[in-house]
């Protein structure tokens, strides 16, 4: 039985082809869906598994919450969003008082949905670093992560 007609090997030459995209394209953050796979390839939906299982073994790429899988790209930031967020607090040197980027503002930057930006600045407020927002009020920094202190 040849390697095309046998679905041992299937998987591992699908997960060279997605790597390659992956390599040719930096800006690729997710990769395709089962659904996408087994249709590019004419596979089933446990050849499409498999190859996320490979591509995951090689470090290329980690599951996601809802199905889904994402690039893994060296030096990548993977600390959680609301420690991410926090830091540009110190490294854009907002002072206390200070208005903070908008949800929107950092969806785009960091790549995330609003809601998701919504959770982590929520925390942020519970923390007691940023002001309580909603819609229309500015969030202001209230207090400096790490007790800098600026005024």
């Amino acid at each position: 039985m040849s390697q095309e007609a046998s679905p041992r090997g299937t998987f591992l030459k699908i997960a060279d082809a997605v790597k390659a995209r992956i390599e040719a394209d930096p800006n690729m953050t997710e990769l395709p869906s089962a659904a996408e796979l087994m249709q590019e390839h004419g596979v089933s939906r446990g050849v499409a598994l498999r190859t996320f299982a490979a591509l995951q073994k090689d470090g290329f790429a980690e599951p996601r919450p809802g199905g889904r899988w994402q690039v893994v790209r060296e030096g990548l930031d993977r600390r959680p969003l609301d420690e991410r967020i926090a830091d540009l607090i110190r490294t854009e040197r907002f002072d206390v008082g200070a208005e903070f980027p908008s949800a929107s503002v950092l969806s785009a930057r960091f790549g995330v949905s609003r809601p998701t930006v919504g959770k982590a600045l929520d925390k942020l407020e519970a923390a007691g670093l940023l002001s309580e927002g909603g819609q229309g009020k500015v969030r202001k920094v209230r207090a400096l992560p790490s007790g800098e202190e600026r005024s």
